[in-house]
């Protein structure tokens, strides 16, 4: 349909509707988990008791809220550890691999691009199996052998980093890609024109040209890394990260400090991408002037 014309009512009704419940069925469970994180009773679910803060400020035998909490702020902590380092190594190991598939050609490169894509279509679950039995088979075969003890080849944040780390970084890999396919090289060439080095060139204009990207990719790969569970439900030691724990309580049962760990990532969320797309929008416009 020719887009200045105007559409019959029944169809601005349906695409009404369906824009409609496509935002309640994505808002609502969320906006729920925030209203009950102030609820006056002691689980997470309706019916609503009064409003109240002691899950996050209470600090007694009957309840512990989320700033009281010292398990729960201990995963909050793990999580951020891993998702620190899991971001920093999918960033710089994805760099890297936008400039071996972008920049170069060798034999067998489609294969290498494509055999790069397999963690993304194999489940968190099956993947994480694969590491733990690989890597135990490693340390066990080094103990029985040599007599050395590699614990970070055992359950534990070594092993949960390199399993988030093993698909995030193709995610990271394909936007910085996407970004570096874009580039003029033009620019390059005329800086080695006017003799700059192949450090001065990637140091002032390729890698700044590419910073965009790389926010973006350090943003996802630290939001994905801190939210994931699969994965990290089958290489977790004993530093139990936020979601393990979360997953541990809800079976136990719930309280709604749960609820508040929940508004607290949102929230956190929410202003990452704040800013994000004020740096987006920030960068455009000073590209336009």
């Amino acid at each position: 349909m020719i887009p200045s014309l105007p559409r019959p009512p029944l169809q601005r009704f349906g695409l009404g509707a369906f824009v409609a419940a496509f935002f309640v069925f994505l808002f609502v469970p969320l906006v729920v988990v925030a209203v009950f994180a102030f609820n006056n009773a002691d689980y997470p679910t309706p019916p609503w008791m009064g409003f109240t803060l002691d899950w996050f400020t209470a600090h007694t035998d009957a309840r512990t809220g989320l700033l009281f909490d010292a398990e729960l702020l201990q995963a909050i902590g793990v999580s951020a550890w891993v998702a620190v380092w899991v971001t920093l190594l999918s960033v710089g190991v994805g760099t890297c691999n936008a400039f071996l598939l972008e920049r170069f050609e060798f034999p067998g490169k489609s294969a290498i691009a494509l055999l790069s894509m397999v963690p993304l279509v194999i489940p968190g679950v099956i993947l994480g199996i694969s590491i733990l039995a690989f890597a135990s088979r490693i340390a066990n075969f080094a103990d029985e052998t040599w007599g050395l003890e590699l614990d970070f080849l055992r359950p534990g944040l070594p092993l949960v980093i390199l399993g988030q780390f093993c698909y995030i970084v193709t995610i990271a890999t394909l936007t910085i890609s996407a970004s570096l396919r874009r580039f003029d090289r033009t620019l390059e060439e005329a800086a080695y024109n006017l003799g700059a080095s192949r450090a001065a060139v990637l140091w002032t204009i390729t890698l700044p040209y590419l910073r965009p990207s790389m926010i973006g990719a350090a943003a996802m790969a630290f939001l994905m890394s801190f939210e994931n569970f699969n994965t990290t439900l089958m290489l977790v030691g004993s530093d139990a990260p936020l979601t393990v724990l979360m997953y541990g309580r809800m079976r136990e049962g719930a309280t709604p400090v749960l609820n508040a760990v929940s508004l607290f990532l949102m929230i956190a969320s929410a202003l990452l991408a704040v800013l994000l797309l004020w740096r987006s929008g920030a960068r455009a416009s000073t590209e336009n002037t």
